[in-house]
Formats: structure tokens, sequence, C-alpha cells
């Protein structure tokens, strides 16, 4: 428990340096106008990734490395836009999905620990300024999440989710999600003391398509340090870059990574393969 204390202060410490890092760039990328983010919305298809898509593996670091502790998670997430300004007041409608699996590739017979299934319909909106250039981009969203087993393994919950997000600075963007969470007390009743009510993502692009670093916070509904701080390194070791493809390290530190164990304290880094999801790449200014 120490060792895990001490790792977590490290990383929030090392948050607050990125966070301060991120704070020195002050100046803004040239935003989109409303016409030009309409042209780009229109050549974009139908289908397209949501969150990241990736394989990752690696080992903890608050006890003893060995088979069982050690394991894969990967992740598969996609998005099917269901309208495109068709509704009231320029909002558009939306699916999601989100598998993440646990899989513990390092003991006989490869066995899943934990799967977790994550479906959602959403209704999204751009903002902008006066100037009719963007400035942020809102959502408002049901969405549930289980792992699909039942008796006393059973976890699930469900929330209305309502997210915004903005570019802060130039090259970094920022998401602020808040939750009602419902019909989550059968199972893990004291969910919302490691999940809290909302979080914070903070992501931003070192080098385009080349260096990119991203950061997700989490409190729990608790005076304790309970919670979560994920942080993420994507690069691209090669000369170009097809599909959005990186290598991904990655370090989570806290509780509620999977369902199943969602107290469960722990500290893993994981490195490996990622498609990384560029739903808000207009952030990131027009290129030139």
């Amino acid at each position: 428990m120490t060792k895990f204390i001490h790792n977590f202060k490290l990383l929030k410490a090392a948050s607050l340096i990125l966070l301060m890092i991120f704070a020195t760039t002050t100046l803004h990328s040239q935003a989109y106008t409303k016409e030009e983010l309409q042209d780009s919305i229109a050549q974009q298809p139908y289908f397209s990734i949501h969150k990241d898509n990736f394989l990752v593996t690696g080992v903890p670091t608050n006890k003893s490395i060995n088979s069982a502790t050690a394991n894969a998670k990967y992740q598969i997430s996609f998005k099917q836009i269901l309208t495109r300004s068709k509704l009231p007041l320029d909002t558009y409608l939306f699916l999601t999905y989100t598998q993440k699996s646990f899989w513990n590739i390092y003991e006989d017979s490869f066995p899943f620990k934990d799967i977790n299934f994550n479906p959602s319909i959403a209704i999204g909106k751009f903002f902008y300024d006066k100037e009719n250039r963007l400035k942020g981009v809102g959502t408002l969203s049901f969405e549930h999440e289980s792992n699909g087993r039942d008796s006393i393994a059973s976890r699930s919950w469900n929330r209305i989710n309502v997210e915004y997000t903005t570019g802060i600075y130039k090259n970094t963007v920022a998401s602020f999600k808040a939750w009602l969470p419902f019909a989550y007390k059968e199972g893990n009743p004291d969910l919302l003391e490691y999940v809290g009510l909302g979080q914070i993502n903070v992501s931003h692009t070192y080098r385009p398509d080349k260096l990119i670093f991203d950061l997700r916070l989490r409190k729990g509904l608790n005076f304790e340090g309970k919670g979560s701080v994920r942080a993420r390194v994507y690069y691209n070791p090669f000369s170009n870059n097809i599909s959005n493809q990186y290598l991904m390290l990655e370090w989570y530190v806290g509780q509620a990574e999977g369902l199943l164990n969602y107290q469960q304290s722990q500290s893993m880094i994981r490195i490996g393969y990622v498609i990384r999801t560029n739903e808000f790449r207009w952030f990131n200014g027009r290129k030139k």
C-alpha cells in the first residue's frame, strides 16, 4: 500500500507538471469557421473510431510481477453517425460502442479476467464564437456499462452524461465530462466512491502525427485517495503516419480500471499498439 501511495503521489506530481507545460503555450490554433467545419464533416464517413483502439501489455509497479499480475488489455471502439445536422438546433445523433478486455495472456489457457461492454446513444452539437469560429463540442448521452456476468460477479451501471470538449491552448484539447448515474447499486453499490461523478481529459499534441501526451483524471466521492489517474504517451516511430497508428505507453494508477475488481488499487504500466481516435482533430487548427 505504501508503494501504491508513493506511485499515486508521483503520478499526480507528474500530472501537475504536464498541465503547467500546457499552460505555458498560450497561442491558439487558427480555428475552423462554421462553413469550413461543415465541409469537413460532410466529407467524413458515417462509421468511424470513437475511443482509442489498442492492444497493450504490461506489469504492475505496486506488487510482485508474475503470470497472474502481468496482463494484456485491449479495446475496440467505434461510432456510427445517424444524422448530420438534421435535428433541431443543428444537433446530430450518433451511436457508440466500446469494449474493453483484460486478458491474462501469461497464465495457462490465456483466460480473460474481465470484459466490459459500453454502448451509448448521444446527441452532439458544435458551438461557435461571435466570429462563427469553432469554440467547442457538446454531447448529451445515455450510456450503459456492464461486464456481462451474473450472480455475485455481476457489475453494471447506467448514466446520463454531459460532456464539453474545447481547445484550451495551442494543440491542447480538454474534455470535461459529468454524469448522473442510476441503476447501479445492485452488484456495485459503492461504485461512485471510486469513479466519482465526472472526469477531465487533457490531450496535448507536441508534434503533429508524431508525439502526443494525454492525461485523464477521476476523483471518487470520498475524502480519501480513491479515484484514478491515467497518463498516456503516443509516439509514431515511422516517417509517416497511416490511419493514426502509434505506439502507446500507458500508466494507470488508482481503482476501477475494470468493473469486476473496481475496489482494487493498482498501478499498471503497459505498452503496445494503438489506432488513436481523431474525433476532435478540428481543435488542432486547420492544416496549411
